[in-house]
């Protein structure tokens, strides 16, 4: 597992609308049990550009829904589908922008 990877979401209740799960952790804390993510929500809309960036998984366009993080258990990711580490700027910044504000 590595910070930036996007997982497909196995929940059967939430993945049509929450395709992705993308892993924000850093690679420092791999050795525990849970990871922290941030759903990757169909595109439909509208978003905060820099609170929400976009992105293209497996041509399905995708919104970040930075406010939206959770910790979960290893054990409910599905299977890594890419890495979005190319775009890491944007992540941390929207990470940045939920916590501090600007």
């Amino acid at each position: 597992m590595a910070q930036f990877d996007v997982y497909e979401n196995r929940n059967p209740e939430t993945k049509q609308s929450i395709p992705y799960l993308l892993d924000v952790q850093a690679d420092l804390l791999d050795g525990l049990s849970t990871r922290v993510v941030v759903p990757l929500i169909a595109a439909m809309g509208k978003a905060a550009d820099h609170l929400n960036p976009r992105f293209k998984i497996r041509r399905t366009s995708v919104i970040m829904s930075t406010a939206e993080l959770a910790g979960v258990s290893l054990q409910i990711l599905g299977e890594k589908v890419c890495s979005l580490k190319e775009q890491r700027d944007e992540i941390i910044a929207a990470l940045d922008f939920l916590f501090t504000g600007f």
